[in-house]
Formats: C-alpha cells, structure tokens, sequence
C-alpha cells in the first residue's frame, strides 16, 4: 500500500511534530470519508454486487470526497486511503495489510491501539491500529459472523477461523480489562514438508528418517512442546508418512491439520450454543471415530479426558497413531497425560494409569521454540516399559545449546545419543533395517 514519504526530524523535534500532525490529519481525513462514505453506500446491495464493479464505483466516490474534503494529500497519501477504505469495506480494515504478508505468523491485537505481529519467531510491533474500540469491535463481530459465531456480553470470549484456516480468539470487555483483544494465528498457505524442517534445522536427515520408518510402521508418537513451539507443523509433516491407502481420522478442537492423503475424514468440535447447550467435546468424537473403521487416529491436541480414549485406541488395533500435547519435556508430557486421564473420573490405580501409557505411547518428540526464534526438535525418546511403578525412557536423539552467537543466533547441535531403540525389532518386522551409524551421528547448528 502506498504512503507519503515520512518527514525528517529536523533539530528541536520539529520535524517529529510535523509528522504526527500529518498522521493526525491523514487519519481524520480518512475516518471522515470513511464515515461519509458508508453513510452513501447500500451494504446490503453491495454484499451481492461483483467485487470489481463495487470496487469502481467506490474508487470513485471515494475520489469525489477527498475532492470535497480539499486536504493538502499526496497521490501516495490519496491511495492509501482508497486502499485502507476498501479494506474497511470489504475486508478486516488495518488487519489485512498483515494477513496479505507471507511472513507474519501471528497478529496479535492489545487494544485498539497496540497491534503485535509475530515473524520468524520474534515479536515486533506494527504501526497498523484501530481508529477506536468501537472500530475494533467491529472488525472481530465480521471476523466470527463470517465464522458463523457471535461474540457480546452473553458470550463475551470466542474462538473462529477465517476462510483460510487461521485461528482467531476474541475476548473482549468485561472480560478484557482494557478493551477488546484479538489474536490471529496464521498457518502457511503451503504445508510445510519434511526438506523444509532440514533447510531450517529443526532436525537432522537420520532424525526424520527415522521418524519416517516409525510412522510407517505404525508406532504411537506423541509430540511434546509449549505453546507456538511448532507441534502442529511438526504433526503435519509425520501424517506425510502415512501410507496414502489407509482411512485416516482427525480429531481437533479447532481444525489445523492439513493432510495430503485422499482419503481423510475431518472431525471438528463445536462450542455450546447463546443458551449454553449443544456443545460436542473431543472425547465425544474420538468415541465416535473408533466407529467409522479408521486405520489411524490422529487427535490435533489432546487436552482433557479424551486421554483415556486416545489411549485405549491406541492399544486396541489403531496403531500408528498422532497426537500433540503441551508440555515442557518428555517426562512432563506423560505426567500430563495421566493427569488428562484422572480427569476422565475411572479412578484408575496410578500403576494401571502408567501401564496404559507405557503400552500405547511409543515415542515421545519434543519440540521447543527457542530464543532466537527458531524451532527445534530438542529430543527424540523411546518409552521403553516399566520398571516398578515407573514409565522408562530412553532418549535417542537430543539438542544440546552450547551458546549464543554475537549476531543472538543459538548454537548447538544435535546428538544421537548412541543408543539403539527396541523398536528396532518392530521396525526389522515391517522389512525396515536401520543402519548403525544413524544413532551415532552429531551434526552442528549454528
């Protein structure tokens, strides 16, 4: 979008002060075309009109009101303008600059005033804003209508998707304090692949190629990581593996996954409706996937009861399957799952609780964001059964961080540990044989 070349501060913050009186005046002027403008236009008819037409007949009224309005605007100034209106027309108004740049991954809005975007893993923040609450408000009230879903007093938090599959939460007042906020999480318009994840150093060949054979061969991974550290694309990557001949179901709270095969079935679920019924949680679809004959289950997040399930699936004919859970490190992730299953309500004995996990969970991948913003697969580790009334580990690959560059890049690198994992055997049944120096490999990051 063009705009007016900044003026230059001169001694004295005089030039500073010419430049937040043009901003001034740029916005009101806008505002008040903006205002004027709706005021002439016939929304309803508009919806329905082809979007090139109403873009000229809006192109030229708006040109006809920045005649009336006789402000001493530049042509760059002018179009700006004509584009920030039909934003405001047809799109979100000062989100969509964001949501048209390939390298933001999260919009983040505190307030009218403050709009945060996330881009290669580090937070900065925009000159994009909301002219009010009020404009902020409407622009989330088109996001979820579009989505089907309302937000107000009745409901004042709600989670959506826009036509392109990112992720949207509103919470707005008297939940939020200091006014409506809005936050967007963005998904790549192309998945990303395998190579992909090598060429940013996530992880090393041997890693994803063990990884591959394991999903192959239908072994039950869990991948671990906090909040933004890259499960779902991780997830994503390992559904690639999957054999393109077998039933896959998915299961998420709110739709994510982007799966390559053809024959994929989509389970999403649904909030309560205005009167606080009608709500479908995870656990009622994963029940109702063990149903409709799938090969592979593949749970977007497991966060509640639907734990108990999960698991019982996987120990009962649906190997292979994929699930994502938020946790700091792999022995976290299996504490939380037993905390998920406690909240099923079977008073399960710990013992059987952890006999069921070390049975159904073959691999644990934990991921993790790190200070430079990269994502990495930090550890790779095998459950190898039980000893007493411990689950046992293995840890098979690892990142180790040896420090910091000048530049703040990390540098480490990723280690095989040595040890050769029991699935192994698995593997070697499936016609798989992996050769020795896979797990004796070091390989330099940074």
């Amino acid at each position: 979008m063009a705009t007016s070349a900044p003026v230059q501060p001169s001694p004295g913050g005089v030039g500073s002060t010419r430049e937040d009186q043009r901003r001034s005046q740029y916005l009101e002027v806008k505002a008040e075309v903006h205002r004027k403008l709706l005021g002439r236009l016939n929304l309803e008819t508009l919806a329905t009109t082809d979007r090139a037409r109403a873009e000229g007949e809006i192109r030229s009224l708006t040109a006809n009101l920045l005649a009336e309005a006789r402000a001493p605007l530049t042509i760059g100034e002018r179009e700006a303008i004509l584009g920030d209106v039909l934003d405001e027309v047809f799109g979100f108004g000062p989100l969509e600059p964001l949501l048209r740049d390939p390298t933001v991954n999260d919009i983040l809005v505190n307030t009218a005033s403050q709009v945060f975007v996330e881009r290669r893993g580090k937070l900065e923040r925009v000159p994009a804003a909301f002219q009010d609450d009020q404009h902020l408000m409407r622009v989330i009230d088109r996001i979820v209508s579009g989505a089907g879903r309302r937000v107000d007093d009745s409901t004042p938090m709600v989670d959506a998707r826009l036509p392109d599959g990112s992720r949207v939460n509103a919470i707005i007042p008297p939940l939020a304090v200091d006014g409506p906020l809005l936050s967007i999480r963005r998904f790549p318009a192309e998945r990303m692949k395998a190579e992909d994840l090598m060429s940013h150093q996530a992880l090393t060949p041997q890693m994803i190629d063990f990884l591959r054979h394991c999903v192959k061969s239908r072994l039950n991974c869990l991948v671990s990581g906090g909040t933004g550290s890259g499960k779902t694309t991780l997830l994503n990557v390992l559904s690639t593996f999957i054999p393109g001949r077998e039933r896959i179901v998915t299961v998420e709270d709110a739709a994510e996954l982007q799966l390559a095969q053809e024959h994929v079935v989509r389970l999403e679920t649904r909030p309560p409706n205005v009167e606080g019924k009608g709500a479908i949680k995870q656990r009622q679809l994963v029940i109702n996937a063990l149903r409709m004959r799938p090969d592979r289950i593949i749970i977007g997040e497991v966060r509640g009861e639907e734990a108990l399930d999960m698991l019982q699936a996987m120990n009962t004919g649906h190997d292979g399957s994929l699930t994502t859970v938020h946790a700091n490190t792999a022995r976290d992730a299996l504490s939380r799952i037993e905390t998920m299953i406690a909240m099923a309500n079977v008073n399960l004995p710990d013992k059987a609780m952890r006999t069921q996990i070390a049975s159904a969970i073959h691999l644990v991948i934990q991921q993790a964001r790190l200070s430079d913003g990269t994502r990495k697969v930090t550890g790779i580790s095998e459950i190898t059964g039980m000893e007493g009334d411990i689950i046992t580990m293995q840890e098979i690959f690892r990142f180790d961080k040896l420090g910091v560059s000048k530049e703040g890049n990390v540098i480490g690198r990723f280690v095989a540990t040595g040890v050769r994992p029991k699935c192994c055997e698995r593997l070697r049944a499936s016609g798989v044989q992996l050769p020795t120096e896979m797990f004796e490999s070091v390989t330099e990051v940074g």
